[in-house]
C-alpha cells in the first residue's frame, strides 16, 4: 500500500511538472468565465452585426439573454476540455511502455494493478478538479448576471457530464493497456463514443446508452426529469467499473 500511495504521488508531482495540469487548470478556468461571457456579449455581437443582417434581408429583433444561454454555453464547451484532457492523457500509458520505465518499477515490487488504478485515479482526479473549476465559475458569474432558478435540474446535468468523463477515463485506461501509441488510444475512445452514438438513433435503445446523460437540454427546460436518467447512469457506472476490471488482467498479460 505505501508503494502505491508512493506512485500516486509522483504521479501527481509529474503531472505538475510536464505542465500538463496547469494548461489544464487554464483550459477550464477559461471555459468557465467564457460560458457566461459569450452569452454576455451575444447582443451586442449581433448588434454590431445589424447592418450586414440588414443587406441581406434579415432584421435582428430585440434579443434577451438568460441564465438558460449561460448554461448552454456551457454544455457546449465542457467537451472541448473533455478531449483536450484525453488527448494530453492518451499517452500516459504508452509512453512508458515504449521507454520501458514500468520495469525498474515492478522489480521493486509494485504491482501492476497498483501502476493501472493510480494512474486512472490521477486522471480522474484532474477531471473532477477541472471540471469543479468550470462548473462553480459558470455557476457564479451565471448567477451575478442572471438568475440560476430558470434553469432546471443544473446540479444534476452537471453529474451527468462528471459521470460521462469518469467512463471515456476507464475506457482510455482499457484501451491503452493493449494499444502501442497514443492515437491507437485515441482512436479506440473515438471508436466506443461513436458507436453509441449511432446505437442511440435507434428507437429506445438510446435511453440505455452513456451518450442519453449528456442530453443536457431538456433536463434544463425540464422536458426530461432526472429519474429518466436513471437506467442509463447505471449502465455507464457499470461499463465503467467494467472497463476498469477488463483492463487489470490485459495489462498483467502486455509484455514490458
Amino acid at each position: 500500500m505505501n508503494g502505491f500511495f508512493a506512485f500516486l504521488k509522483k504521479e501527481f508531482f509529474e503531472l505538475s511538472r510536464s505542465g500538463k495540469l496547469m494548461i489544464l487548470s487554464f483550459l477550464f478556468i477559461l471555459f468557465g468565465i467564457m460560458n457566461p461571457a459569450v452569452a454576455k456579449i451575444t447582443p451586442w455581437i449581433l448588434e454590431q452585426s445589424a447592418d450586414t443582417f440588414k443587406s441581406q434581408g434579415l432584421i435582428i429583433g430585440e434579443i434577451t439573454v438568460t441564465a438558460m444561454d449561460s448554461w448552454l454555453q456551457f454544455v457546449k464547451n465542457i467537451p472541448m476540455a473533455m478531449i483536450v484532457m484525453l488527448i494530453m492523457f492518451s499517452g500516459t500509458f504508452t509512453g512508458e511502455y515504449s521507454k520501458g520505465t514500468f520495469i525498474p518499477i515492478i522489480t521493486k515490487g509494485l504491482s501492476r494493478n497498483s501502476i493501472v488504478i493510480s494512474k486512472a485515479v490521477v486522471m480522474i482526479v484532474t477531471w473532477s478538479i477541472g471540471f469543479g473549476l468550470c462548473f462553480g465559475i459558470t455557476y457564479g458569474y451565471t448567477a451575478y448576471y442572471w438568475n440560476n432558478s430558470v434553469v432546471n435540474n443544473i446540479a444534476f446535468m452537471a453529474f451527468c457530464w462528471w459521470i460521462m468523463g469518469i467512463f471515456l477515463i476507464c475506457v482510455l485506461t482499457l484501451f491503452s493497456a493493449f494499444s502501442n501509441s497514443s492515437p491507437q488510444v485515441m482512436a479506440g475512445v473515438g471508436g466506443v463514443y461513436a458507436v453509441m452514438y449511432i446505437l442511440g438513433m435507434f428507437g429506445k435503445i438510446k435511453e440505455y446508452l452513456p451518450t442519453f446523460i449528456l442530453n443536457s437540454s431538456s433536463l434544463m427546460t425540464a422536458q426530461n426529469k432526472p429519474s429518466e436518467y436513471s437506467t442509463a447512469i447505471i449502465i455507464t457506472i457499470a461499463l465503467s467499473v467494467l472497463s476498469m476490471l477488463v483492463s487489470l488482467p490485459i495489462t498483467h498479460k502486455r509484455q514490458l
